[in-house]
């Protein structure tokens, strides 16, 4: 199997900090904003964009509040639940202050058909009632199935159908921050 890395840490890290700043921009600053994680790499994406939110607030930090980082398990959700084995390995945590009223943020990997992102929004609707909801991604694929594009990307990667991008966290994988493309039947 052929791969090649086209994201080493140092561009992972440069990603997320551009990801930061356009969603501090686009919010015009950063009162009532939620960032939730999508389980498994979305979550340590979320935090990380979350720490880099409160390192740019520096003193204005405080309108985040502590805890406005969560996760959102779109598991009983996905339109392919018959197709596969849902294990809830990673329950949902919205912050204390909750969505409503607020712009939340979804943070994933990598977009691909959308149908994830679908469910993210399904799963939303019966927590709260969000102001604005937009999505950060570190990778966009494209192969789009449904309507979905994203708010905030860190990397445009058109790839094949029969390749298989793969994102690389510390936190999950050990080692270095990497996203590798892969020759690969297998789809996302």
């Amino acid at each position: 199997m052929a791969e090649r890395t086209v994201l080493q840490s140092g561009d992972v890290s440069r990603a997320l900090m551009r990801i930061s700043h356009q969603i501090l921009e686009a919010n015009q600053g950063p009162e009532g904003l939620v960032l939730l994680g999508i389980p498994t790499r979305g979550v340590p994406l979320a935090q990380r964009i979350g720490a880099n939110l409160q390192q740019i607030c520096g003193d204005d930090a405080e309108e985040l509040g502590d805890d406005f980082v969560g996760s959102l398990d779109v598991s009983m959700y996905r339109d392919d639940l018959r197709r596969r084995s849902i294990t809830v390995a990673h329950p949902t945590s919205i912050p204390a202050s909750g969505i409503d009223g607020r712009t939340v943020v979804l943070v994933d990997d990598v977009l691909y058909s959308g149908r994830t992102i679908r469910a993210a929004l399904d799963a939303i609707s019966d927590i709260g009632r969000p102001s604005a909801v937009r999505l950060a991604v570190l990778v966009d694929r494209g192969h789009r199935e449904l309507p979905i594009r994203a708010d905030f990307v860190g990397k445009n990667l058109p790839s094949a159908r029969s390749e298989r991008i793969d994102v690389l966290l510390q936190e999950i994988d050990g080692g270095e921050d990497a996203v590798v493309i892969r020759d690969s039947e297998d789809e996302r």
